[in-house]
């Protein structure tokens, strides 16, 4: 193969378009720097306006790669090539790619709604998907939570944005709801008052509003009721635990019964 030909000919195109190449590499040089400036002074506005920094990161990235492709076209354009055809294989290649990655694209999309949005944040306690536990981190795919046992769950964005949420934590407040059941021949207004006693008594338990106890439900074999109570988010699981201990202790000592299953044998 006649190797000094193809170098003597690659040299006569090298001369002849001398110029042409080095206005591209002009052109690509301070296309670039302009490029990086762009991205700068955008990552500047989302900064600005407080847009979360995982979105911040993403778009920035995605902005950069778009002006650096832009600014490549435009210098090889300069050299003659036929760049149409590039469009057209970019276009194409951009559709397979969006094609094959629908789910991860779904999940960005719901990510960048929850960014914006923000139904929750990292710190909050959440319900959603069948899942429990409080947010650890949120990625633009996804976002991850650790429940109560230390597990940690991985949830998709995509599901996540377009289901039903629980934000446990979102207000400043929550009502701990507790049952207890007495039997059908004991006095209801008794029960009511020894169990608001152990509500008051409790210190994390709010003066406003005050609590309340309902006659809930006539049951096959009890009488259930309702006490109600209003706390501080933060003191939910803490007055949960301890009202339900302090209301069953309250209970056996007024002499109130809380029925149970009771089995009689007949002995032949």
């Amino acid at each position: 193969m006649d190797y000094q030909k193809y170098l003597d000919l690659a040299v006569d195109l090298i001369i002849k378009n001398a110029a042409n190449l080095v206005i591209a590499i002009i052109i690509f040089i301070i296309g670039m720097w302009i490029a990086k400036k762009m991205v700068s002074v955008i990552r500047a506005l989302m900064e600005k306006r407080k847009v979360e920094l995982t979105l911040q990161n993403f778009l920035g990235d995605v902005i950069g790669y778009i002006f650096k492709i832009l600014v490549f076209i435009i210098a090889i354009s300069q050299l003659g090539v036929e760049t149409t055809s590039f469009i057209a294989l970019l276009g194409a290649a951009g559709l397979a790619i969006g094609l094959a990655l629908q789910g991860s694209l779904s999940n960005f999309a719901g990510g960048t709604l929850i960014i914006i949005f923000k139904p929750f944040k990292i710190g909050d306690n959440i319900e959603a998907q069948g899942q429990r536990g409080t947010v650890k981190e949120i990625q633009i795919l996804f976002t991850k939570m650790v429940t109560a046992q230390n597990k940690t769950i991985i949830i998709p964005n995509g599901i996540l944005s377009n289901g039903t949420l629980v934000n446990h934590t979102d207000e400043p407040t929550l009502r701990v709801d507790l049952t207890f059941s007495i039997g059908y021949g004991e006095d209801i207004k008794k029960a009511r008052a020894v169990l608001l006693e152990e509500a008051s008594k409790n210190q994390d338990v709010l003066k406003d509003p005050a609590p309340v106890v309902h006659l809930a439900t006539l049951a096959d074999s009890a009488v259930n009721l309702t006490l109600k109570s209003f706390v501080l988010t933060e003191n939910y699981w803490s007055v949960y635990n301890n009202l339900v201990e302090e209301g069953k202790i309250a209970l056996d000592r007024a002499g109130i019964e809380i029925p149970f299953p009771h089995r009689v044998l007949i002995q032949k």
